[in-house]
């Protein structure tokens, strides 16, 4: 038997919405105890010091103080916190909103959704804050690095006719990528490979065996040694359109995964001043909602790079 629903989820802080724990039986006199043990992201200092402020509520909305005794079967509402998070410098655009979608425009090193040590600085919480949508949800996925379109659904009941519709390959995607040119490999070409995890978690890896992946380049410009692709994936793969343009001798600029790690995900000391040259472009699908056929494009271009990356 499923838990019953929400009842009386209290309201969203800052664009950030309240995340909610079940309360279990257990050896917790107090939910103090248990959010301590159970919860070590944050210390029994810092829930403590939460809990006094008001940032822990029971289902009611009510504050629970650090005395507050455990109850099996209750719910606890918390907000994510960071102690400090970097500013990420870029604005994000909506390019569509109406009852049903809402499209933005990505700025690069953005993250679509919180994780990591990103909770503010994230597209789905600064458009909560823009807009007073509390139950906005993208419905894919865009890498933090990458720059454009990124759709959500605006009411609960739309999101899965949304996400099926991406998650079946019914969207027309195109990207954009400066990346070197090379006369000799020629285009347009379609290129097809097997992609899996690798064993750094945040790569992906090319493998023998029956391709999983498919995308269709051409060049739209060249300008000296490098050139503006346009890649059509056909596939969706984590990492597919920077693993095939690597694959293919073209790695794309600014890239600090591939060919070599030059950083690890999430890091720190990021130079905003070189952003990884892909752009989601464009989108095009008929709407699973309305029947209308929805076509939608990036207001930004991707930046020739002044100095021309060492790709040998």
């Amino acid at each position: 038997m499923g838990r019953p629903p929400h009842r009386h989820r209290p309201p969203m802080r800052a664009g950030v919405s309240a995340s909610c724990v079940a309360l279990p039986h257990g050896p917790w006199p107090r939910v103090l105890d248990f959010l301590a043990e159970r919860l070590r992201a944050v210390s029994a200092a810092q829930w403590e010091q939460r809990m006094s402020a008001g940032g822990v509520l029971d289902e009611a909305g009510t504050p629970l103080l650090p005395h507050a005794p455990l109850m099996p079967g209750a719910r606890v509402y918390y907000y994510r916190e960071l102690e400090a998070e970097t500013p990420v410098p870029f604005l994000e655009d909506i390019v569509h909103h109406d009852e049903h979608l809402l499209v933005a425009d990505k700025p690069h090193f953005l993250p679509v959704t919180p994780g990591g040590r990103y909770v503010h600085e994230t597209l789905l919480v600064r458009l909560k804050r823009r807009t007073g949508i509390e139950s906005l949800t993208p419905v894919h996925r865009i890498d933090r690095e990458t720059a454009g379109l990124v759709a959500f659904s605006v009411r609960p009941q739309d999101r899965d006719a949304y996400q099926r519709l991406f998650r079946e390959q019914q969207v027309e995607k195109v990207y954009e990528a400066i990346a070197p040119w090379r006369p000799e490999l020629p285009l347009p070409a379609v290129y097809r490979s097997r992609i899996v995890e690798d064993l750094q978690f945040f790569r992906r890896r090319e493998v023998p065996g029956v391709p999983n992946s498919e995308t269709a380049i051409e060049l739209i410009e060249a300008c000296g040694p490098l050139g503006l692709y346009r890649l059509r994936p056909r596939s969706g793969r984590t990492h597919q359109l920077r693993v095939h343009m690597n694959a293919l001798g073209r790695p794309i600029v600014g890239d600090r995964f591939y060919p070599v790690v030059m950083h690890g995900a999430g890091a720190a000391d990021e130079d905003h001043s070189q952003p990884l040259r892909l752009l989601a472009k464009e989108m095009v699908f008929n709407d699973p909602v309305t029947g209308a056929m929805r076509r939608f494009a990036s207001r930004r271009a991707l930046d020739w790079p002044a100095r021309i990356p060492d790709t040998s």
